[in-house]
């Protein structure tokens, strides 16, 4: 309960108010409720005609000390229905009672649902408040958080694990609000009408108290291993609709399907077990309740038996009706103890997100710049994904404003890493980035990514309109702006041959649009963002001659007054650029200008020859 109680303190806080309220109601409602039993004693005292009603009652003044006030309250509660009885006789003096019952019952269950409507907001805010608190976080954990997760296992953890929550803590807070008000209402009622009979209950439910935690002890971990399974199901679903098209031209749709069917049946069994455990608590407390009320029913059935008994029969029976009705309560705080850890486990699932460190820090007062004015440093650059293999050593780069650098070397020689290193999606392990001469780890980041457009191998789209990818990260761009960048990226004439121009949605990733058209799009955006630093990662690679000519000729409109790095492999389409630098295993082995290396004989030049065949 320690976890329970730390995590209300995390997402409680902003609705203080509705807990408060359900406290009231609640409170309210048990006073109802016991009031309303005990009209019982005089109803069966008229029914049974015990003599109770036969006594003479004389009025007695109220005493307020903890002594009288249980013999003052039964004796006047005794004498006005004695009135009532000589006034207007037994049956409808029992109409009269019997009508107070049902009023005293319906303010009951009118608070009731009074704290369960109130509690409602409450429950689906907190969901709500975890949830955009994982995409949130998930916005702004760095790249390498996610090298090592699964998409499909984060995707888990913001439906499922979410969803458990909801269904696991949320849903136990009424009760926990609810129970204890009504548990110690019904017990100081007990202890009032018989501590004798009181005190043997509270020795006998311990014992059942230890049976039912015994049984739900092992419900976390078992809730832990499900929601395991059920991410790596997830997972599997991801990666078949993202490969959909190799898994169709391998012919592997059987083989999907039986690693699909082999997961599902190991989350079905992880959750059986879970559910198989968690069916036993009702059936346990009302095992376990029955044997109680027996044993209440005994010992009590001797004390009245007994000729100095402090108790009658009428009050024995309210004095049954209450001990049932907080089995009730105990039976739902015994359900909570069951649905509570398979949220936990939830929980701890999802603050593996929550919690997650992120190495991206800004400092407290960052420094502010919008231009790039004289030049970009990289400075002896070491880096390594895990501490164990150099991806760069000692990288070093001087890039004036206005030129265009190109980084060429085989595929894994840290051309796409050392790039990535420029906005901070990874921090440098030694060296440092200097813009204007000021590090990037003293700059805003917003700042600094804002200085930079992105042109990717694989153009990065959404499914959207055109206009709302071409706008996409840009505040108030025109629709003029918007056509504008759209014809410098040669995109505009296909957008206006689509069924409804800018407005057409391209579909998933854009998979209505052809490669070429998606680079184009992408260019387009960079254009309309109009960043001072531009980042050209083998944007034409992927790209049949035709659409590499295109887009070739609107990114030479976009690279005009800009600051370039573009990563290549074919080597053609950086001829142009200011300096060439070739990388193999993570360092620069040559650098100049095309011609140069070319001259040189060396690593470039075998590129260019095997490009050349």
């Amino acid at each position: 309960m320690k976890e329970f109680f730390q995590l209300m303190r995390r997402f409680v806080s902003p609705y203080k108010r509705f807990v408060g309220w359900a406290v009231v109601l609640n409170l309210l409602s048990a006073v109802f409720n016991v009031f309303s039993f005990s009209l019982l004693i005089p109803i069966l005292n008229i029914l049974f005609k015990t003599g109770a009603q036969e006594k003479v009652y004389q009025y007695m003044e109220w005493e307020w000390t903890i002594d009288s006030i249980k013999e003052t309250a039964a004796n006047n509660f005794y004498y006005y229905v004695n009135q009532l009885i000589a006034n207007f006789g037994p049956a409808t003096t029992l109409l009269y009672l019997g009508l107070f019952l049902a009023l005293m019952t319906f303010f009951k269950t009118a608070c009731y649902f009074g704290s369960s409507a109130v509690m409602i907001p409450l429950r689906t805010g907190i969901v709500r408040d975890i949830r955009t608190m994982v995409y949130a976080k998930v916005m702004y954990l760095p790249l390498g958080f996610f090298s090592e997760e699964r998409k499909g296992d984060i995707i888990a953890r913001m439906s499922g694990d979410v969803s458990e929550i909801e269904n696991s803590i949320t849903s136990s807070l009424d009760m926990l609000l609810k129970n204890p008000i009504l548990i110690v209402s019904y017990f100081t009622t007990l202890l009032i009408i018989s501590w004798q009979l009181t005190l043997f209950t509270i020795l006998v439910l311990p014992t059942m108290g230890w049976l039912m935690g015994k049984i739900g002890r092992k419900l976390k971990r078992q809730s832990l291993e499900a929601q395991g399974k059920w991410s790596e199901t997830m997972s599997q679903l991801e990666e078949t609709l993202g490969g959909l098209r190799v898994i169709k031209a391998f012919t592997a749709e059987e083989k999907m399907i039986r690693r699909f069917n082999k997961c599902s049946n190991e989350y079905r069994d992880a959750t059986s077990k879970v559910s198989t455990r968690q069916s036993m608590a009702h059936p346990m407390s009302e095992f376990l309740g029955t044997i109680l009320i027996v044993l209440v029913l005994w010992f009590g059935g001797s004390l009245i038996l007994r000729n100095d008994s402090s108790i009658d029969a009428s009050t024995f029976i309210y004095y049954m009706v209450i001990l049932y009705s907080i089995i009730n309560p105990l039976k739902e705080f015994s359900k909570a103890s069951y649905m509570i850890p398979r949220g936990l486990a939830s929980m701890e699932r999802v603050d593996k997100i929550l919690k997650a460190p992120n190495n991206i820090t800004e400092k407290k007062n960052p420094e502010h710049v919008t231009d790039l004015k004289e030049s970009i440093d990289f400075r002896h650059i070491t880096f390594s994904y895990n501490s164990q293999h150099q991806v760069l050593n000692d990288i070093s780069l001087h890039i004036r404003k206005g030129e265009t650098i190109a980084l060429v070397g085989q595929s894994g020689s840290g051309k796409s890493t050392l790039v990535d290193l420029l906005p901070r999606f990874h921090d440098v392990q030694g060296g440092e980035i200097l813009i204007d001469g000021t590090n990037i780890k003293d700059l805003s980041i917003q700042d600094l990514r804002s200085l930079i457009g992105y042109v990717n191998q694989e153009a990065i789209l959404f499914n959207d309109s055109f206009y709302n990818n071409i706008t996409f990260g840009v505040e108030n761009a025109t629709r003029e702006q918007v056509i504008e960048a759209a014809k410098i990226a040669n995109a505009h004439d296909f957008i206006m041959e689509s069924e409804q121009g800018y407005d057409t949605n391209i579909g998933d990733r854009g998979c209505r649009l052809s490669g070429g058209q998606r680079q184009r799009i992408s260019i387009a955006r960079a254009i309309l963002k109009n960043p001072a630093i531009l980042i050209l990662d083998e944007a034409t690679s992927a790209l049949d001659t035709e659409s590499e000519r295109l887009v070739q000729e609107a990114l030479e409109r976009l690279m005009k007054t800009r600051t370039t790095i573009a990563i290549a492999h074919r080597l053609s389409t950086i001829k142009n650029a200011s300096q060439i630098y070739v990388l193999y295993e993570g360092k620069i082995v040559e650098h100049g200008r095309h011609e140069e290396l070319l001259a040189k004989n060396g690593y470039y030049k075998r590129l260019n020859d095997m490009q050349a065949l």
